[in-house]
């Protein structure tokens, strides 16, 4: 185990200490600030969020690898060809929400109810929906259950690119229905509802922290790395023998502190970080933390496990003009700056739909739920999002909704510099429904290329997989797959939350074997959702200020 922090004061302090500033984090902290009677210190590993690639929208994959990322790869996957896959976190304010693609797309109403099967009525769709609500600031809500006047923006794109609509209306050539966005149920393909406003992203840091951050009450500390938990021992009662959680050391310029939380420590750093963070406080798998000399406080053999994330593979016609392959234009800088408009403004998966396969209904799915979301994109979005666009081309990609596959997030050592071992396991579950569903996935998304409404608008070559005009079909499937696949940035699972004795936290997000200690992010979520997850992680922090106030 690596040496105790030196040059440790305990000059920072309050009520609650959450840990990291993203999508619950941020809005956690705001919540909680609301009452004048509690000191809230937000602590954030990364910096500001005042650079302007961060709020230019279509500009986010340009922050991939940089200073705002944590820059994370996971262990070579061999269903991928023995590819390591790079999975961007955000690391700034507003953490993953200042990175994304913007897509505000909830999921189903029977996703939240499988946690209520895990965790309670609270965590249901119908106990949710409030939540929703007060998040939400939907522009031309369509359906009752969105909100009108919530923190966070969510609107309709400033400018989509034609090619767009010309998917929507290939799905309605194909047989699918278009519908409005966001419904709890019956969803078919829509245009993208964005987290954007006025054309600009509108991140956590945007729709909670600025205006919180009026308050005196509310600290926030950009740089400030936390390395681990800390406990006493002593406060535990003859009732129940569990150490309190006290506070953390927290690196700053150079230098660990201990910051005091007087009532709870919150870690809000997301499905990597936090079992991470976890891990190196003692609570975790016994053998792991005895492989890298961690004493175990809380032998908790799921932390860390059950991690789960949305695979995506997609193909990439190429296409005539007017996709955003022009978007680095000097004139499109121009018309963003003066006016909020134009190819900038994209979040560039503007458009998606869900279906389900031939496949869940060989697998005997009781539901009649979706197992794959098509998404659509006016760019060849290839290389992980790390290259430079190649071509004028769109992508039609299949996004597996509810792997069976499951991961693991490992300590590499005790440093906690060291970056932990990410491995999802992708298409590993035993009777390959995995695979078999996206490749169906891809077979739709052939269909779809093949329609007129696409044919009108795209060329007879492909941008991926190149060379794709002489391979068949499900060739190029294949090898969207194996070659090209990554993930779609939606890791969920690994502090997971349940009524169960094995889970990580219960359904008040309360860590098993200790007190004074929470976890509010997406590491909670027992199930992948039928959506992407920025809103429910989003959800998470709203709710969890909720259950730290008694509420």
């Amino acid at each position: 185990m690596s040496a105790a922090p030196s040059r440790a004061g305990s000059d920072l302090g309050a009520d609650y200490i959450v840990v990291g500033a993203g999508s619950s984090g941020a809005a956690l902290a705001a919540r909680l600030s609301e009452d004048p009677n509690v000191e809230v210190l937000l602590l954030e590993a990364g910096g500001p969020d005042s650079a302007l690639p961060l709020h230019v929208p279509a500009a986010f994959s340009k922050l991939f690898r940089g200073e705002y990322d944590w820059n994370y790869d996971t262990v070579p996957q061999p269903a991928l060809e023995n590819r390591t896959i790079y999975w961007p976190r955000g690391k700034t304010l507003g953490g993953s929400s200042s990175l994304n693609a913007m897509m505000w797309i909830r999921g189903f109403a029977a996703d939240y109810d499988d946690w209520a099967d895990a965790a309670g009525e609270r965590w249901s769709w119908d106990g949710l929906v409030p939540y929703f609500q007060r998040v939400e600031r939907t522009q031309d809500a369509m359906d009752p259950t969105q909100g009108t006047d919530g923190a966070q923006a969510v609107e309709h794109q400033r400018d989509p690119r034609p090619h767009t609509a010309a998917f929507l209306e290939a799905a309605a050539e194909a047989g699918h229905a278009v519908t409005p966005p966001n419904l709890p149920e019956g969803q078919g393909f829509s245009q993208t509802m964005v987290s954007q406003h006025r054309g600009a992203r509108a991140s956590t840091a945007d729709s909670y922290l600025r205006p919180a951050r009026r308050r005196r009450n509310l600290r926030v500390l950009t740089g400030a790395f936390v390395r681990r938990v800390t406990f006493d021992h002593s406060t535990a009662s003859a009732a129940d023998d569990l150490p309190r959680a006290t506070g953390v050391y927290v690196e700053i310029d150079g230098i660990t502190r201990h910051a005091l939380a007087r009532r709870e420590v919150i870690l809000a750093g997301g499905a990597v970080n936090t079992p991470q963070l976890l891990m190196l406080s003692g609570i975790g798998p016994a053998d792991h933390l005895a492989q890298h000399g961690i004493p175990v406080i809380v032998d908790s053999p799921e932390v860390g496990a059950n991690l789960q994330d949305h695979l995506v593979a997609g193909l990439a016609p190429a296409a005539h003009g007017g996709t955003l392959y022009g978007a680095e234009r000097v004139a499109e800088l121009a018309r963003y700056l003066t006016a909020r408009k134009g190819m900038l403004t994209s979040n560039v998966g503007e458009a998606y739909g869900f279906v389900r396969t031939e496949v869940a209904d060989r697998a005997g799915m009781a539901d009649a739920l979706p197992d794959i979301e098509i998404i659509f994109a006016s760019v060849p979005y290839v290389g992980e999002g790390l290259i430079a666009t190649p071509a004028e081309g769109v992508t039609v990609g299949a996004i597996l909704l509810r792997p069976h596959s499951r991961g693991t997030i490992r300590l590499r050592s005790a440093d906690p510099a060291d970056k932990p071992e990410i491995d999802p396991r992708y298409l590993s579950d035993p009777g390959g429904l995995d695979e078999a569903t996206m490749l169906a996935g891809l077979a739709e998304c052939e269909r779809l290329v093949a329609t007129d409404a696409l044919r009108a608008v795209t060329t007879s070559g492909w941008v991926q997989p190149e060379g794709g005009e002489d391979m068949t079909p499900g060739e190029r499937a294949e090898l969207s797959l194996r070659r090209y696949s990554h993930t779609l940035y939606h890791p969920v699972g690994t502090a997971r939350m349940g009524s169960d004795a094995a889970s990580v936290v219960d359904p008040e997000l309360r860590v098993r074997g200790v007190r004074g200690l929470r976890v509010a992010d997406a590491s909670i979520i027992p199930t992948l959702i039928r959506g992407h997850t920025n809103a429910p992680a989003i959800v998470v922090g709203e709710v969890a200020a909720d259950l730290v106030r008694g509420r």
